[in-house]
């Protein structure tokens, strides 16, 4: 049986039983500390981190060190300092690096298309200078800062990965810290420009984004290309916008959201794309194409009109069991158990952080698994175990911080 002849609205094939292991916090903190004490041991001042066989492209020689925040180096310095900076990883030295060195290296990486996508939220330059603004906040980063967030308001890509959508984010997070009228004018720049791109499917009657993508034009609707993707800074943000404003963006959102879903029964989840064609050829379940990504997206709109849907997805998700590719947060278990962690935020009830928790102990088993089978670990933020590991400090602290998106 196909996935889309399937009675749910996911592929079992990408998911496994839930090891029944009790919550065990020291378990938790010991491996929160190995996997901190694996990359500080793993690191060099020349390559940064070895990149992971799961993380190359084809044809990229085995050499080639990642540095973006995604994937590379950017992000293990991230989460390094994040763990050390809340005491969950004694061990950590909470390098800040050379940043011009590493921006220089991320441009190198990015290679020929860095004149264009050098302000990508989770590849390019706006996450380092981000990170050098907090260490050293001066009037020479805050320009350069401006002039990429404003630089990126017209992307095509309308998505969080590449496009204004995420440096929207940092425009935000650089507000929240600030308090700059000039962040706040950049936010509502590129919500207001986004409002205009909208396009209207009358097939579904809702609200989507195209985004001109990897040489070829989308409909994504996840939680990194897609549709709820872009919710999250406007939701997150929607005290910068006037009254009227907001109303019109939680109407669509709503709408959109309604519209999309893919419901089974009681079960529900959400295709990759709008699209009908593409709908019918993956059935994914995590966080960039699928109901987790749109759980941990949504979980701060004010309006209750979605929750009955986010917590049907939240019962998707435990029905479907953790994902076979891992721990990580992109695509994996982790990120997966982020959306119970939002769940229990928004709804108070203690079962999402014990499901949440389940997770988290599966989650462990497979990084020690994956470590034998390759030898080594995976030294990234969004694919790897230090999002993993900063996963269990919010598991541990019932908390639900996704790193990145809800703090930076």
């Amino acid at each position: 049986m196909t996935a889309s002849q399937s009675t749910v609205p996911f592929d079992p094939a990408r998911h496994e039983p839930l090891h029944p292991l009790a919550w065990d916090e020291a378990r938790a903190h010991s491996a929160i500390e190995r996997i901190v004490a694996d990359a500080e041991a793993h690191f060099s001042a020349d390559t940064y981190w070895p990149a992971h066989p799961l993380d190359r492209d084809d044809g990229e020689p085995a050499t080639l060190a990642d540095s973006p925040l995604y994937h590379g180096a950017c992000g293990v310095f991230w989460a390094l300092d994040e763990l050390g900076a809340s005491g969950d990883a004694a061990a950590a030295a909470r390098r800040i690096p050379d940043l011009h060195r590493l921006l220089a290296r991320n441009r190198a990486w990015l290679g020929a298309s860095a004149s264009r996508e050098r302000a990508s939220f989770l590849m390019g330059d706006t996450p380092i200078e981000l990170m050098a603004y907090r260490v050293h906040p001066s009037d020479t980063r805050g320009k350069a800062l401006a002039a990429l967030i404003e630089g990126n308001v017209d992307h095509p890509s309308r998505e969080l990965m590449w496009g204004a959508p995420g440096t929207m984010l940092a425009a935000l997070f650089l507000h929240g810290r600030t308090g700059d009228a000039r962040w706040a004018d950049l936010y509502r720049l590129t919500a207001r420009t986004l409002w205009r791109e909208l396009a209207w499917s009358n097939v579904h009657r809702c609200a989507y984004w195209t985004q001109d993508l990897y040489g070829r034009r989308s409909t994504y609707l996840g939680a990194v290309h897609g549709f709820v993707a872009t919710a999250l800074p406007l939701i997150r943000g929607r005290h910068l916008m006037e009254g009227a404003e907001w109303s019109a963006w939680e109407r669509c959102i709503v709408e959109t959201v309604r519209r999309t879903a893919d419901r089974r029964g009681s079960q529900v989840n959400w295709p990759p794309h709008l699209d009908a064609a593409s709908h019918a050829q993956k059935h994914l379940l995590q966080f960039c194409h699928g109901a987790p990504g749109f759980v941990i997206c949504l979980a701060e709109l004010p309006t209750s009109a979605l929750d009955e849907l986010l917590v049907a997805a939240g019962e998707t998700i435990w029905s479907a069991g953790p994902l076979t590719k891992g721990a990580n947060l992109c695509h994996g278990t982790g990120g997966n158990g982020y959306a119970f962690l939002k769940l229990h935020r928004r709804t108070g009830d203690a079962q999402w952080l014990e499901r949440a928790r389940a997770f988290a102990m599966h989650g462990i088993v497979q990084t020690d698994e994956a470590r034998k089978r390759f030898g080594r670990g995976r030294y990234s933020l969004w694919t790897g175990d230090l999002g993993f590991a900063i996963y269990l400090r919010d598991c541990v602290r019932a908390q639900a911080h996704f790193p990145t998106l809800d703090v930076f």
